[in-house]
């Protein structure tokens, strides 16, 4: 849930309101104690009491005021910060000079840090030392109105500076509460959708790929035309099974399982090989390899037809590690690359050879007519390290 501003209501932004409630209850019954011993010494003592009956009306504004996210707005702040310095300014003409010189309490005394507190729980910190410092400046001005000048006593300093430790100490709270509020947010939303997906998953398991995966076989056995229908049942099925059962794409920063990503090429048509361990590599490095395969079997789609077999295996020495594809179709004519790259045909030579360049690999193809292609891309030992590259169009 979460208010008019997109801020989050529960955890302990709102306990932390319901503690400024308490304390200016608490505050409130402190002046009035203040006000009743020191009332005989005041100048104007209907004044003391006047004070300390509005700000028991504040008091009681406040606590409702504030209990609703909805209400805790700019105005209503600042409200509470005109009451707090009228209560505090009141004190100039209610207490004599000397006694406000011999370091008597104001008329609210602690009551007013309870703006403070409400300033930082709403904004945070710079907010609340902004209300710290306007309380303070109130304090200067009520020794100026008293003709005490600047001297003030050592209680006062002390006042303002536990003033300015409370709105510093408070919103930073606050904005630890509402980050780590946040991120358990994003935690139960990624369960959630985890939990459904798996559910999914289980659901899709027992009846689509069940489907799938009998008109695949009922279409091999019966041949001709059926045959394709079951070819293409069992890619969508493949595929399928890729999507509720697959790791979430490589990052941006960071590191990936390259297993993972060459996992997504499988298909009918294709067989994928990798080691039972993960294979980390650098997220970027582990983008551009996948780029490479997925260009080298693009080719095996395009020049030996849809019924060309492919194969992609992946291997994770002490020297580097290796990706191989390898297909079955007709292979490639001597010096046919070389042509292809000379009219501007660059699949082979950017998409795969360019890529693994870039890594500090190299690539091997292995062709002859009729015997099929192998194109082994090798990636040096220190490829974990790779820092990045741009990305390829």
């Amino acid at each position: 849930m979460t208010t008019t501003d997109g801020r989050a209501v529960g955890g302990l932004e709102p306990a932390l309101w319901r503690a400024v409630a308490v304390y200016r209850w608490l505050a409130l019954a402190y002046a009035a104690v203040m006000i009743s011993v020191n009332a005989g010494k005041y100048a104007h003592p209907l004044g003391g009491w006047a004070a300390l009956g509005a700000m028991t009306v504040w008091t009681a504004v406040a606590t409702v005021l504030f209990a609703d996210p909805r209400r805790r707005t700019p105005a209503a702040l600042a409200a509470d910060m005109a009451v707090a310095l009228g209560c505090l300014l009141a004190t100039a003409y209610v207490e004599t000079p000397e006694g406000l010189a011999e370091g008597r309490p104001t008329l609210p005394v602690s009551w007013v840090a309870a703006t403070v507190l409400a300033w930082a729980v709403r904004g945070g910190r710079r907010v609340g030392l902004a209300a710290a410092a306007l309380i303070a400046a109130g304090n200067v001005a009520l020794h100026l109105l008293a003709g005490n000048g600047l001297s003030f006593g050592r209680s006062m300093f002390n006042g303002i500076v536990l003033l300015f430790l409370a709105g510093l100490v408070v919103g930073h709270v606050v904005r630890l509460a509402r980050d780590a509020e946040a991120r358990l947010s994003r935690a139960v939303e990624l369960e959630a959708a985890t939990r459904e997906r798996e559910r999914l998953a289980r659901g899709i398991h027992d009846s689509v790929l069940q489907v799938l995966a009998m008109v695949r076989r009922r279409g091999a056995e019966l041949g001709g035309e059926a045959a394709e229908l079951g070819r293409l049942a069992g890619e969508q099925e493949t595929a399928l099974r890729a999507l509720i059962g697959g790791d979430a794409p490589a990052p941006a920063s960071g590191t990936a399982d390259l297993r993972a990503l060459l996992a997504a090429h499988g298909s009918t048509t294709v067989t994928v090989a990798t080691p039972a361990t993960p294979v980390t590599l650098p997220a970027p490095a582990a983008r551009e390899i996948d780029a490479a395969v997925a260009a080298a079997l693009d080719n095996v789609a395009r020049h030996c037809g849809p019924d060309a077999r492919a194969w992609v295996l992946l291997e994770d020495g002490p020297d580097g590690v290796v990706v191989s594809v390898r297909d079955d179709g007709p292979g490639i004519a001597p010096g046919r690359l070389a042509a292809a790259e000379s009219a501007g045909r660059l699949g082979v030579a950017q998409s795969v050879r360019g890529r693994v360049r870039d890594l500090g690999g190299t690539v091997e193809i292995v062709s002859a007519p009729g015997a099929g292609t192998e194109i082994e891309m090798v990636l040096p030992a220190d490829i974990k390290d790779f820092p990045g590259v741009p990305p390829r169009p």
